[in-house]
C-alpha cells in the first residue's frame, strides 16, 4: 500500500558514476526523500532517452542494418565447437521463422508458449514471435503438467513449443482439455527449422506490416510468477517495459554492455523462463553483445560450456556463487593448501573492502603491502577461480537473494566486479543495481535509472518507474488488471535505504515470523548467512506461534563428501548424518556464529539436520531457488514438532 510523505525537496546524496548516450563519463546525483530523520525515497533519473516508438522486433532488423557483420550471438553446435552468428544472419533467421508463424495461421496479439531450457532457438523464437506481432508466454521445463496446464489455459495460449518431444508428450492428454492450443512444435524435431520453411511463401512484406503495429505500449510476453504461494499470477510486460529496463541497464552498466578493450560477451545460462535471464538476453541484443546460451547448470555441462565460450560478463545468483567458493576451497584444502586458500580469501576480501572505501571517499583504497599480497595470491587462488568461469569473466550480475558482503569483497578482491540487483517479474528485471565505480558491499545497490525505490510505513518497499508491469493477465475481466496504486508497485519485500539511498532487503512481509513472544523476526539474513557454509545446502528458519526459532536445515552433498574424506572417514549419504555428532556440532558452530548477527530472541536456538535436501522437484523450491515456506513446512511438519518437544 503506498505512504504519502510531506512535499519535502529531494536532496543530493553521493554521485554515481554512469556515461552520456555517446559513452563518456558523466556524474549524477540521486535524489533521496526523508521523513523523521530518516531515508524513505531514492531516485536516480534516467540515463536513456525513452523509446517512443517501436518494439523489440524491431532489433534484429536494426542490428543488420547498422552493422551487419557484428557478431551478435554464438551457437554451440554438437561436439561442443561454438560458431559465431552475425547481426545480418540472426535478422535472416528471425524473418523466415516469424513468416513460418504466421503461414500456420497465427494472428497478432496471439500468445505462444515456449518450455524449454536456456538455448539459442528461446531467443530466437522469442524476437520471431514479437516480429509476426505475437505474445510470448514462457513456461519453466521443469513445470508440472498441472501447471503447465494452468498457464496455457489462462494465457490462451494457441500454439505451444516444447525443447523435447518427451515434454510435448507429457502435455498431451491435457490438449483436448485446452481447445485453444492448436499447434505444438519440438525442438529436437527441428520444427522451428520447419517453420521456418512453411513461411517461404509468405511475403516479406507481410512482417514488415505487422512490426509496423506494435509500439512501446503493445504487449510482449505474459510471464507466469513461480509464486512460493498459491496460484501463479502472468504478469503483462509491454515492449516499453524492456526498453525502459534494458536501456538504462546498459547505461549505467557500461563496463559490461560497453567495454572497448575487449570484446563483451555474456554466457546465459539462468532460465530463459525467469524474467531475470531474459532481460539480460534482449539487453545484449540491444546492444550487441555476443550472447551465448548454456542449457544445463550441472558441473560436467557448464564448466566446458564456460571455457568453449569465454565470457566476459555472467549473469548469475548467489547460490552458484557460494558454491564456486566452496568447491574451490575443498578442492584446496584436499590438496593439502587449506591455508593458502584461507589467506588468499582473507587477502581478497580486504583488499575488495579497500576498494570499496577509495572508490566511496572513506578510505585511500588498498595499501602498497596489500597489492603485493593479492599480486602474490593471484596465480595460486584467484585465477583459478576465474578459470573456472572461462578465463576471461571479469563482471557478473547477480540476483535473485543477497549475495552477502563477505562473499562480495571476495569476488571483488579476486578481479570480479559483481553487480548485485534487486528485482521482481513485475519490474521486468532489476529495479536496483550497484552503480560501477560506486559499490556498496552487502546492499542491492541504487535504483535503476529511471526508477523511484520508496520505504513504506511498515518496511515495504515500493517501486515506481516505466519498467513496472502494465498490470497482471486475468481473461475473466477482459485482459490486464491494474498491478500498481498512484504509480507505486507494492512488492511484498521489506527493506532499509541508507543515509545515501542504497537498499538492503531485509525479508519478505509474508515470510515474517512472530515468535510466541511477539518478536518479529525476518529469516532471509540468517538462512543467507548460513547457506554460505560449505557443508549446508538449504536452510529454512522456523518459529511463527513458537516461543522460539528453529531452523531445518538440508546437507550439500559434495560439501559432506569432501569432509568426511578430511576427518578420515568414508563419504556416506547425507540421510545417514542427521544424527552425527562430529557434524552436529561443526553445524552448531555455524550458528552460533550466525547467532552473533541478531539478537537473543531472533537466535536460532535449536536445529535438525533433514535426511533429504530441499528440490524444485519436490516441490519445496520455485525455479529460481526461492523456498516454498508452506510446502516445506507441510512435508516435514514432524520433524518441526520435534524442535519444540520439551
Amino acid at each position: 500500500m503506498s505512504t504519502s510523505y510531506p512535499n519535502t525537496p529531494l536532496s543530493s546524496g553521493v554521485p554515481v558514476f554512469a556515461t552520456d548516450y555517446e559513452g563518456r563519463p558523466v556524474l549524477v546525483e540521486p535524489e533521496v526523500r526523508r521523513l523523521d530523520g530518516a531515508v524513505r525515497e531514492v531516485a536516480v533519473p534516467p540515463f536513456a532517452p525513452p523509446v517512443t516508438r517501436g518494439s523489440l522486433a524491431d532489433l534484429p532488423y536494426q542490428n543488420a542494418e547498422k552493422d551487419p557483420e557484428a557478431v551478435v550471438l554464438s551457437r554451440k553446435l554438437s561436439g561442443g565447437r561454438w560458431t559465431d552468428v552475425t547481426a545480418a544472419r540472426f535478422a535472416a533467421e528471425v524473418q523466415a521463422v516469424a513468416k513460418g508463424l504466421i503461414a500456420e495461421g497465427l494472428v497478432p496479439g496471439d500468445r505462444i508458449a515456449v518450455m524449454a531450457r536456456t538455448t539459442y532457438d528461446w531467443t530466437l523464437l522469442d524476437f520471431a514471435a514479437w516480429a509476426a506481432g505475437l505474445v510470448t508466454v514462457p513456461v519453466y521445463p521443469t513445470s508440472s503438467v498441472f501447471q503447465t496446464r494452468w498457464i496455457l489455459h489462462d494465457s490462451g495460449a494457441v500454439a505451444l513449443v516444447t525443447e523435447t518431444a518427451a515434454q510435448a508428450a507429457a502435455i498431451g492428454p491435457e490438449l483436448p482439455h485446452l481447445p485453444d492450443v492448436r499447434h505444438v512444435w519440438v525442438m529436437e524435431k527441428e520444427h522451428v527449422a520447419r517453420l521456418a520453411d512453411a513461411g517461404v511463401a509468405i511475403p516479406d512484406a507481410e512482417v514488415g506490416v505487422r512490426r509496423g503495429m506494435l509500439g512501446p505500449d503493445t504487449l510482449a510476453t505474459l510471464i507466469y510468477t513461480s509464486g512460493t504461494t498459491g496460484r501463479p499470477k502472468g504478469c503483462a510486460l509491454s515492449h516499453g517495459n524492456f526498453f525502459a529496463e534494458v536501456d538504462n541497464a546498459i547505461e549505467l552498466l557500461h563496463p559490461v554492455f560497453k567495454a572497448r578493450d575487449e570484446r563483451p560477451s555474456v554466457l546465459l545460462f539462468l532460465p530463459m523462463s525467469h524474467v531475470f535471464g531474459r532481460m539480460v538476453a534482449i539487453a545484449c541484443v540491444r546492444a550487441r553483445v555476443r550472447l551465448g546460451h548454456a542449457p544445463s547448470l550441472a558441473a560436467d555441462d557448464l564448466l566446458p560450456d564456460l571455457a568453449g565460450f569465454q565470457p566476459t560478463a555472467l549473469l548469475t545468483i548467489p547460490y552458484m556463487l557460494e558454491k564456486v567458493y566452496n568447491t574451490a576451497r575443498a578442492r584446496s584444502e584436499a590438496g593439502g593448501r587449506s591455508s593458502v586458500f584461507d589467506r588468499a580469501a582473507a587477502v581478497a576480501q580486504r583488499y575488495g573492502e579497500a576498494t570499496e572505501a577509495h572508490q566511496t571517499g572513506t578510505g585511500s583504497g588498498p595499501s602498497r603491502a596489500l597489492k603485493t599480497q593479492r599480486a602474490l595470491y593471484d596465480p595460486l587462488v584467484y585465477r583459478r577461480i576465474r578459470a573456472a568461469m572461462g578465463g576471461r569473466v571479469r563482471y557478473v550480475i547477480c540476483g535473485g537473494s543477497p549475495l552477502g558482503r563477505r562473499l562480495a569483497a571476495f569476488y571483488a578482491g579476486a578481479g570480479i566486479e559483481i553487480f548485485e540487483g534487486y528485482g521482481l517479474t513485475e519490474t521486468t528485471g532489476a529495479s536496483t543495481v550497484t552503480p560501477p565505480l560506486r559499490p556498496r558491499l552487502g546492499t542491492v545497490g541504487w535504483p535503476l535509472p529511471g526508477t523511484r525505490v520508496r520505504i513504506a510505513a511498515d518496511g515495504e518497499i515500493l517501486v515506481a518507474g516505466d519498467h513496472v508491469l502494465r498490470g497482471y493477465w486475468d481473461p475473466a475481466a477482459g485482459g490486464v488488471v491494474p498491478a500498481t496504486r498512484d504509480g507505486w508497485l507494492s512488492t511484498g519485500d521489506l527493506g532499509e535505504l541508507d543515509e545515501d539511498g542504497y537498499l538492503t532487503i531485509t525479508g519478505r512481509k509474508k515470510e515474517l515470523l512472530i515468535t510466541a513472544g511477539g518478536k518479529s523476526v525476518a529469516p532471509a539474513p540468517l538462512e543467507n548467512w548460513l547457506r554460505q557454509h560449505p557443508l549446508i545446502s538449504q536452510v529454512m528458519l522456523v518459529g511463527d506461534g513458537r516461543p522460539y526459532v528453529s531452523a531445518l536445515i538440508t546437507l550439500d552433498l559434495a560439501g559432506t563428501t569432501h569432509w568426511r574424506r578430511m576427518i578420515g572417514k568414508h563419504p556416506v549419504p547425507p540421510e545417514l548424518l542427521t544424527d552425527d555428532p562430529e557434524l552436529t556440532e561443526v553445524l552448531q558452530r555455524a550458528l552460533d556464529e550466525a547467532n552473533k548477527l541478531v539478537s537473543r530472541p531472533e537466535s536460532i536456538r535449536r536445529f535438525v539436520v533433514l535426511p533429504v535436501d530441499f528440490t524444485e522437484a519436490a516441490g519445496h523450491l520455485t525455479p529460481s531457488m526461492k523456498l516454498r515456506r508452506e510446502h516445506i513446512l507441510r512435508d516435514f511438519a514432524e520433524q518441526v514438532e520435534s524442535l519444540y518437544e520439551r
